[in-house]
């Protein structure tokens, strides 16, 4: 029986790194003392460099250390080495030594786990008889340089759903940890998002734990890094909504959406917009007009201080520089931190190949509470089907039918965890379980450059003040938007898109304060798919 049984912690899993650039002139062995002191759970040798004499003088003073605190090594890919120290096991990658030659060597009780990027080798290891996985990498590493592709959270996910149906199918536990660029900043939301459901039994399925390098090898102290990502483990990430509701109930929402409209004058949220220079004038007009409180800026460094006054974060791809890019990550980041949610809207995501690199970075950066775009940009998003040649920042005409949009929200929802919101002529509102289908607006929010835009911080403002159910927040800002819009072009003066604007925001302004029991618009412009 393999010693992978006895192993009841995986949480944090530390692979070392010898070269100067991470370890600097410390001694490995007591960099790996002080970690272990901090609450790793499991220690990897990697060294690809060494000759196989040093490789085994430093296992074997490596090995002492991790005796002395009940805790496994492995050996990255050298069997040998294993075998020379009596290493509890090793671990491969996709290009070392198969696991059935590994395991005839180093017998039935040994430790094996394989390194896997994709679903197939994922199940390939299993079958091969791997007692745990390595799955990644999740981000872009310096410390790796042979990386096949970067998998994201979403990758892990698509993996621990392969994992767990052969686990079923073994009644065999396969422990699963996630590696690649993972440090203090992003533990949590690896966490997080790598998590699904299992609806047949209610329960959430995700990672064992975390292997990281130079979060902890690079340390100034390693102890108190290592303790550190033990606590974060621990906890769930700010961001993450605690309590949060999810009733599908018609009347409940009918009941709970004029509350979200009463909060926005109520709490009047701090509303960041990172957004391009043709919308920042509308925006801030329709943030104040719903009783927000607006701010356009650009600038990465302020978000810190901005995020701690309980608003949201806007970011707008509609202007993209590599510069402005590096902002937005800041202004992310921050906003992260503070657990304030962060919206993205992708203009023009399919458009060129710097847009749609630039979503793949955002993407990777940090945890977005709601994704909105047009078709071609949830697509883009999703990164599903044929390639989008998007013309500018304008969708193309639909040849999808609206189960095949609905379909598509809900699955980018479910698999970032968050809220997606695809806007047309009807558009389609998902958290991963709850889908809704939203039909109200008016053509002339079409005629005018950034109105998309100025949606966004709508639904920025109502997340701000209903943390709860983000889902129900969204479907709020959605409706007050459009409907103001179907009013706003109602007016007998409103001949079209310029004279609609100033009627729009007079409506904006109007619906968000209007009567508690002035909202029987409500019941008929949406559904619960």
């Amino acid at each position: 029986m393999s010693r992978a049984l006895a192993v009841k912690d995986w949480s944090v899993y530390l692979v070392t790194d010898s070269t100067a650039a991470i370890l600097g002139k410390r001694d490995l062995v007591d960099v790996v003392r002080s970690a272990l002191q901090g609450g790793v759970a499991i220690v990897q040798y990697r060294d690809k460099k060494s000759d196989t004499r040093d490789l085994i003088d430093t296992a074997r003073a490596l090995h002492k250390v991790t005796a002395e605190f009940d805790v496994p090594l492995v050996i990255n890919d050298r069997v040998d080495v294993a075998i020379a120290i009596k290493a509890e096991g090793v671990h491969l990658g996709q290009t070392d030594m198969d696991i059935g030659t590994a395991r005839s060597m180093l017998g039935p009780a040994a430790i094996i786990g394989a390194t896997v990027s994709s679903q197939h080798e994922a199940l390939t290891a299993i079958l091969d008889g791997a007692d745990y996985l390595g799955i990644g990498t999740v981000f872009s590493t310096p410390t790796k340089e042979d990386t096949k592709s970067i998998i994201s959270t979403s990758g892990v996910r698509e993996i621990l759903k392969v994992v767990t149906d052969q686990q079923t199918k073994q009644e065999k536990y396969i422990p699963c940890v996630a590696i690649g660029g993972i440090n203090a900043s992003n533990i949590q939301r690896v966490y997080f998002q790598s998590q699904f459901k299992l609806k047949e039994f209610n329960s959430w399925v995700t990672i064992d734990g975390v292997a990281v390098v130079s979060a902890i090898i690079a340390a100034e102290d390693p102890e108190a890094a290592a303790r550190e990502l033990q606590t974060l483990l621990m906890q769930p990430p700010p961001f993450a909504n605690q309590g949060q509701t999810s009733t599908k109930q018609t009347d409940v929402f009918i009941k709970t959406i004029p509350q979200v409209l009463d909060q926005l004058s109520c709490q009047s949220p701090l509303c960041h917009n990172m957004t391009n220079l043709v919308v920042q004038n509308l925006a801030a007009s329709v943030a104040g007009a719903i009783g927000a409180s607006p701010i356009m800026s650009n600038y990465g460094a302020e978000a810190e201080d901005l995020a701690v006054h309980g608003g949201a974060l806007v970011i707008n791809t509609g202007t993209i520089t590599p510069d402005i890019l590096i902002e937005h990550i800041k202004a992310f980041k921050a906003y992260n931190a503070a657990g304030q949610p962060v919206l993205f809207d992708p203009v023009g995501a399919g458009a060129t190949r710097v847009r749609r690199k630039a979503v793949k970075t955002l993407m990777a950066a940090g945890y977005f509470s709601l994704i909105k775009g047009n078709e071609d940009e949830i697509r883009t998003v999703l990164d599903s089907g044929p390639r989008v040649a998007q013309k500018g920042v304008d969708s193309r005409p639909s040849t999808t039918t609206n189960e095949e949009k609905a379909s598509m929200v809900r699955q980018l929802a479910e698999r970032e965890r968050n809220v997606v919101l695809m806007t047309g002529v009807i558009d389609f509102l998902s958290d991963g379980d709850r889908t809704c289908e939203i039909s109200c607006g008016h053509k002339y929010l079409g005629m005018i450059p950034g109105s998309g835009c100025t949606l966004g911080t709508t639904l920025a403002a109502c997340l701000a003040v209903w943390r709860q159910d983000p889902l129900l927040a969204a479907l709020a800002g959605v409706l007050l938007f459009e409907t103001a819009a179907e009013r706003a072009a109602a007016r007998d003066y409103v001949k079209g898109p310029g004279t609609f604007v100033p009627a729009f925001i007079d409506e904006l302004e109007k619906c968000s304060r209007r009567g508690e029991n002035d909202y029987d618009w409500l019941e008929e412009k949406w559904k619960v798919l």
